[in-house]
């Protein structure tokens, strides 16, 4: 290692700023002043790199990440997961009906079966997402097309949202304004699935579905809240206001069998308000909590889904798909991190042992040309 410093005295007899002898009337000296910062005297260090430094290093790089990403990629591998499309493109699918015939404007829900089989149990809680392919929440005017003050309840914007909304500002009929507004909240995902177990003995029993506790803790207890006096009711405190365009019923509506998952804090809305950062991505939609006993959350077996299909996605030549997944310490199933551990570790390590033999190789011509006749 090399180091240099330098004391930051006056060079010049006088201080650079002060005007010349020429008088009152003569220039100032444009020359910076003489300090250590402004002439570039500070102290300075300069690493020099040797065999001694660099190959440990590389060895050491390699050590460490080989073993850290074998063991990422064998957590990951011991996620279970099993997903199930259920777009209807192909016209073998159970929802190919719904898939062709239903529409934003549709009234009446299409309903649509898929059977899958679970070869292998799933042990602990099941996390049940939802996922989407080709839809691009991270456009630039999809991602500003909502309104926080709305979403947090100020009366003012729930009246007169914000113009970053438009065109789903407000009701082009009516002229109310919408609650919520905004693109994101129009294209809420709305499909309701539910799981059933079919038993060895022919009976079929509906696997329980928890909907709360699925989104962050700081979006349901800060970010997002119902309008008005929580003694309310929550209808009056929507009312003067439009259901977004393409929903089935108003947001007061959303969950009316519980009012701490009704309005702007339902879990499900909350979800879908934070927007994705790739097209292909899934979003957490029911929890399936382990059992008190020793019986797995879901034993292997024949499953059947039941889908309440009111979600197109072939304007945009989308896909749909149910994914069921356990986690670990280090969330959901990804491989990535794991391969890209062990492929830096490989590669330092491998770069390492070409450069000690080079070092060898170089190192012992140079003392033996040193050796005197």
């Amino acid at each position: 290692m090399m180091a240099s410093s330098y004391n930051a005295k006056e060079e010049d007899g006088h201080h650079s700023g002060s005007s010349t002898h020429g008088g009152t009337g003569a220039p100032k000296n444009k020359k910076p002043d003489n300090t250590a910062f402004k002439q570039q005297r500070l102290p300075a260090w300069q690493p020099i790199l040797t065999a001694g430094t660099v190959l440990p290093a590389f060895f050491i790089i390699g050590l460490m990440f080989i073993p850290i990403g074998i063991g990422l990629y064998v957590t990951s591998n011991n996620i279970k997961e099993y997903e199930v499309d259920y777009t209807g493109v192909e016209p073998n699918s159970p929802c190919y009906d719904c898939a062709n015939s239903f529409t934003w404007n549709s009234t009446t829900p299409c309903v649509c079966t898929v059977n899958f089989t679970l070869t292998q149990p799933f042990e602990s809680n099941v996390y049940m997402y939802y996922g989407l392919s080709n839809f691009y929440q991270n456009h630039r005017r999809y991602v500003k097309s909502r309104d926080d003050s709305q979403l947090n309840g100020v009366q003012s914007s729930l009246i007169s949202p914000s113009k970053e909304c438009e065109p789903y500002r407000t009701n082009p009929e009516t002229k109310q304004p919408i609650a919520p507004c905004g693109a994101i909240a129009n294209s809420l995902f709305n499909d309701t699935l539910e799981l059933y177990y079919s038993q060895p003995d022919g009976n079929t029993s509906k696997v329980t579905l928890v909907k709360k506790g699925i989104a962050w803790y700081t979006d349901k207890h800060v970010k997002f809240r119902n309008p008005g006096n929580d003694k309310d009711n929550l209808t009056e405190r929507f009312k003067g206001t439009a259901k977004p365009v393409n929903w089935m019923k108003p947001v007061y509506e959303l969950d009316p069998s519980d009012p701490e998952n009704n309005g702007f804090i339902n879990e499900d809305f909350i979800v879908w308000m934070r927007t994705a950062a790739l097209p292909t991505f899934r979003k957490l939609y029911r929890i399936i909590q382990k059992k008190p006993d020793s019986t797995p959350t879901l034993a292997s077996g024949k499953y059947f889904l039941k889908i309440t299909y009111n979600y197109p996605v072939r304007s945009f030549d989308g896909r749909k798909r149910m994914i069921l997944s356990t986690i670990s310490w280090m969330g959901g199933k990804n491989p990535f991190l794991g391969i890209a551990y062990i492929t830096v570790g490989s590669i330092c390590f491998f770069l390492g042992v070409v450069l000690l033999i080079i070092h060898h190789k170089y190192d012992t011509r140079s003392n033996s040309a040193d050796i005197p006749n």
